[in-house]
């Protein structure tokens, strides 16, 4: 049996530039994982819930940008948190369980009894100490945590079947092409160091069969390019299938949100799900004001400490307001992520919308959408440092970086 106090350390999969494609414009200039939802960067919130394991000795980020991206950062969280993280760039992608395997050795230095895995891009409240206690109480190898979705979502995901009462992880498929189940994969998983052997064993298996298979050359060259590239490792496809009804998997059922984000829209749906879920976790990040001696505000609000807002602005709800914006008397705002440096002026209207880096909209101006958080054009997005002159009306666009807009525009990407 493991000791129930064994040390815990907690690897985030961040990704890597040729990933989050669907993210542009928003992703150009800035790592995906450092995009702010509520205030804080996208990896803050899965950072954040890690620290509250008990006996947790360290956090890995593992990806494929540079370096450079994210020092200022790990240095930043390392002491807001007195907790050691360390960003560990792989040198070629190596899967989701490739990449832990390919760390093994970093992530093993503190003899971990177990080892958390997160994906960056998942936006939830994070079960973590609970969901390590179950994972002891089952005594397998690994935990992960399910939902239940629509059944017309649930082939956008990994489907899976449990046992109602031991919760074993009976059988597991990805992104299926008819209905399984409506029980999904969250994309957060508790394991024992076991999961090492687990890794160890598909490749093996693979240069096994490799090994063993006489073919001509020109089969052979067909294999080389077909087959899966060496040390490349699917978590879903190679280890979570094969092991499921095998006693080694359990599942861990959250009853809380649970958003996977992929795409401008969703990241502001998930900027509401963290700002609501600041009331009970971290109040004091809430912004207050009834237009007297600060600016009005209605529902849940960020405002960065920088960040100049009229007393006379009408802010809320679900709004992020990020360093050193400018918002000017008269502007109201509903539903929104405003980045850094950005200015809104007299009497502007942003709604259903985010306001890239450097941006400014001008006066009686309106930026706005429908709030469809699934459309394509269902959010208004300015890229970075695009100026929205006086009087003009955006309405469900896009518009990229370092553009002028001095007539009115709908339903237009506007390159």
């Amino acid at each position: 049996m493991e000791s129930s106090e064994g040390k815990v350390v907690a690897v985030i999969m961040m990704g890597g530039p040729t990933k989050g494609t669907r993210f542009r414009p928003l992703s150009f200039n800035t790592p995906k994982p450092l995009f702010p939802l509520a205030g804080q960067p996208m990896v803050h919130h899965p950072i954040s819930a890690c620290k509250r394991i008990p006996n947790l000795a360290q956090i890995f980020l593992i990806g494929f940008y540079e370096e450079r991206e994210f020092t200022l950062y790990v240095s930043s969280i390392s002491n807001e948190l007195k907790v050691p993280v360390r960003y560990l760039k792989e040198d070629k992608p190596h899967g989701s369980a490739g990449g832990l395997y390919y760390f093994r050795d970093l992530i093993m230095e503190d003899s971990p009894s177990h080892i958390f895995l997160l994906n960056c891009d998942v936006c939830c409240t994070f079960p973590l100490s609970n969901k390590l206690e179950a994972h002891k109480r089952y005594g397998g190898i690994g935990t992960l945590l399910v939902i239940k979705v629509s059944a017309e979502s649930a082939n956008q995901f990994g489907e899976l079947v449990a046992d109602p009462i031991t919760n074993e992880l009976l059988h597991y498929t990805e992104k299926p092409e008819t209905f399984v189940s409506d029980l999904i994969n969250c994309g957060v998983y508790v394991f024992t160091p076991e999961i090492f052997n687990a890794i160890q064993d598909v490749s093996s298996h693979r240069d096994d069969r490799a090994n063993l298979r006489r073919v001509s050359s020109f089969e052979a060259l067909q294999l080389a390019t077909r087959n899966t590239p060496s040390g490349f490792v699917r978590l879903d496809q190679d280890i979570l299938s094969p092991l499921a009804g095998k006693k080694q998997l359990y599942t861990y059922e959250t009853m809380e949100f649970w958003e996977q984000i992929k795409t401008p829209g969703i990241s502001l749906k998930c900027s509401a799900l963290y700002l609501a879920q600041f009331r009970f976790t971290s109040p004091h990040l809430l912004a207050g004001g009834d237009g007297t001696k600060s600016a009005t505000i209605i529902g849940d609000v960020f405002v960065h400490p920088s960040a100049k807002v009229h007393p006379t602005a009408k802010i809320g709800p679900n709004v992020s307001i990020s360093a050193n914006v400018r918002i000017s008397a008269g502007v109201r705002l509903i539903s929104c992520i405003i980045l850094d440096d950005v200015e809104i002026k007299e009497n502007a209207v942003v709604m259903h919308a985010i306001v890239g880096w450097k941006s400014s909209v001008g006066r009686w101006s309106r930026v706005q959408a429908e709030g469809d958080y699934n459309a394509k054009l269902g959010i208004t997005i300015l890229g970075e440092a695009v100026t929205v002159e006086d009087k003009v009306v955006v309405i469900n666009s896009i518009v990229l970086p370092n553009k002028t807009l001095n007539e009115s525009v709908q339903e237009e990407i506007i390159l």
